[in-house]
């Protein structure tokens, strides 16, 4: 299968890529639970339209691992985290996308933030964002439903999975 490279970026394309969403959701479980989840060995195993998420680097894990994962059992993608931060008062790492075995994307990254609520339980913050590759521009500004309707079924199946559905 082949791979095709995408460009890498750092922390500020979640502020200025051309295609964000941004999902919050407040948990009713204790923050490392929602952390296991995400950061664990098994990462969002609950969402249906994602398969085979492992890492590809030992533990323990940091900037500068690695991952791959399968979306909607057509697009595989190779990861990579550009920050990782575990604190008391909230947990957080983003990843951008190295590599993937069809050319939609120019650039393609998540962020997790998981905080702490006062009153119990924790607010989830994912972000998406990315840029089309270049043969997609006008048609993903125009057609960015399809992939809205995807990421919506991540977070319904993480609500779901966490008991806040």
């Amino acid at each position: 299968m082949p791979w095709f490279a995408l460009e890498r970026f750092d922390a500020s394309f979640f502020d200025t890529a051309p295609h964000r969403h941004r999902f919050r959701m407040d948990l009713p479980v204790a923050p490392h639970t929602v952390w296991e989840g995400l950061a664990g060995r098994t990462p969002l195993s609950w969402c249906r339209g994602l398969a085979g998420g492992r890492y590809t680097s030992p533990a323990p894990h940091g900037v500068g691992t690695t991952r791959e994962v399968t979306a909607l059992r057509l697009l595989r993608l190779r990861e990579e985290f550009v920050h990782w931060e575990e604190k008391e008062e909230g947990r957080r790492h983003a990843f951008c996308v190295t590599q993937a075995s069809l050319p939609i994307y120019r650039r393609f990254g998540e962020d997790y933030l998981v905080e702490p609520l006062a009153a119990g339980g924790t607010r989830f913050t994912w972000t998406f964002a990315y840029e089309p590759a270049r043969f997609l521009r006008r048609p993903a500004a125009l057609t960015d439903a399809p992939g809205a309707a995807f990421l919506r079924t991540l977070i319904a199946d993480t609500k779901r999975h966490f008991g806040a559905a």
